[in-house]
């Protein structure tokens, strides 16, 4: 599979966008999809099929070995008889993501990078940086500890994320991982790193000093490829057409949705769920990106992001291919702070995707609401996109509604006390209840100015170190 960067169509193979994360313009990979690529339904039976299916079709040049390591170490990391559930609640089909380590479904991808990366750099030692919004990192932590050349990073909202999310990226001890707290919110913390990324300079003295960076969050293929089998397997469950509804921050995991349609999967519509920080909501609706100047602290802090780094793989997408295009998109938001699209690609947006909102009062609402009714316990997230599902009529005729449960709510306690009155959260998983017991071993706090020199203390350390 040939994979090309969104700003200037630099061609690369799956190994080099693993290892590169960001493209060398700035912009992200995309694959070059072609009607061979499609993946039929039959080749879908159980998660790991669909898994399997996936990186043949899209990383089909990583050798077959590396491919199969990286799906068995996902599977070890999961209940093995069915890690991800697709169980029927309330007249929704719900994608149960949630399973793993950290109970986010970042564990999917982030079990299986290490393994990818490790290919990919070819003995070269890599650190890996990563801004989180709140479960990126700590599945990232969780799937590079120990693992031999590579050092990870992660820079997420020092006020702003729930206190398990905390401590599940606080508490790790192991020496190859690090986790910075950052005074802003995670728009800033994505921008920095990507602003890293991008300097010459700076990847120069990484150089120099014996380490390259990549990336971990979902602007990396190595993040965004795997995610794709969750929608090519729910909809050959399901047993026919499907919508499907996911509540989205990066946009990450939505758009592995849209490309298990481009690959043949019987999805019909991509509804957009989304809290009030509702970037990506009006911009399904209008064609106009517009982050604005208000930012607001939610109980689904996972998305409260306004700067969502993936819709660019969808702008190349909506325009066929025109780097071109793109360029002056990301240009005008940089430049004016929005972007409008052309009226060929908003039409194309329209069709293909929906959006709505719910407001904090209405996540704790559907989150009582699902107890009452089915006995079922959703976090804030997942309560986004069912309160969302039912504004807009879903399921409608014709489809399943396949909604896209995101995470455990044992991650979102204070949440879950304050919408059902008293601690519900009764069966913690494997690892949670510990989480209270163990030291803080990563204390550092930084200023969004100060995250170029954290990185450089990192990777001076182990240029000096060697």
């Amino acid at each position: 599979m040939k994979y090309i960067s969104t700003r200037k169509g630099l061609s690369a193979g799956a190994a080099e966008t693993i290892f590169r994360g960001l493209a060398p313009d700035g912009g992200l990979y995309v694959p070059a999809l072609s009607s061979a690529d499609r993946i039929q339904p039959s080749a879908a039976g159980d998660f790991r099929s669909a898994e399997e299916a996936v990186l043949a079709a899209l990383f089909g040049d990583l050798p077959a070995e590396v491919r199969g390591e990286a799906v068995e170490r996902l599977l070890a990391r999961f209940p093995a008889a069915d890690p991800v559930p697709l169980v029927e609640r309330d007249g929704l089909l719900m994608l149960e993501l949630f399973h793993g380590p950290t109970g986010a479904f970042k564990d999917v991808a982030l079990s299986m990078l290490p393994v990818f990366m490790k290919h990919a750099a070819g003995g070269r030692r890599v650190l890996v940086l990563t801004a989180t919004s709140g479960d990126t990192g700590s599945a990232a932590m969780r799937g590079f500890a120990g693992v031999d050349g590579a050092e990870i990073a992660v820079f997420y909202p020092a006020a702003g994320t729930s206190r398990i999310q905390r401590l599940q990226m606080t508490t790790p001890a192991d020496g190859n991982v690090h986790a910075f707290g950052v005074r802003g919110n995670f728009d800033d913390a994505q921008t920095a790193v990507k602003r890293i990324f991008a300097d010459a300079g700076f990847a120069a003295e990484a150089a120099a000093a014996g380490v390259a960076l990549s990336s971990a969050n979902s602007i990396n293929t190595g993040r965004l490829v795997p995610q794709i089998a969750y929608y090519v397997f729910a909809a050959a469950e399901a047993g026919g057409p499907v919508d499907v509804v996911v509540p989205s921050g990066n946009f990450g995991n939505i758009l592995a949705a849209y490309y298990a349609k481009l690959l043949g999967s019987p999805i019909r519509r991509l509804v957009v769920a989304s809290n009030v920080n509702d970037v990506l909501a009006r911009f399904v609706k209008t064609g106009v990106y517009d982050p604005g100047d208000r930012f607001t602290v939610t109980n689904s802090p996972s998305m409260d992001i306004r700067r969502s780094s993936n819709v660019e793989r969808l702008l190349w997408i909506l325009n066929d291919g025109d780097c071109g295009e793109v360029s002056r998109l990301m240009r005008d938001l940089e430049r004016k702070g929005r972007y409008t699209l052309r009226p060929a690609a908003a039409a194309r947006l329209a069709e293909e995707f929906e959006g709505g909102v719910a407001d904090p009062a209405e996540t704790e609402d559907e989150m009582r609401r699902m107890r009452e009714r089915c006995g079922c316990l959703v976090d804030p997230h997942t309560a986004v996109a069912v309160r969302v599902a039912g504004k807009l009529g879903y399921p409608k005729k014709g489809a399943s509604c396949v909604v896209a449960a995101t995470a455990t709510p044992y991650k979102f306690p204070e949440t879950c006390l304050r919408a059902f009155g008293a601690d519900v959260l009764t069966d913690p998983p494997s690892g949670f209840a510990e989480l209270e017991r163990l030291p803080v071993a990563q204390t550092a706090v930084v200023d969004v100015a100060g995250m170029d020199d954290a990185v450089r203390g990192l990777f001076a350390a182990k240029g000096a170190a060697g």
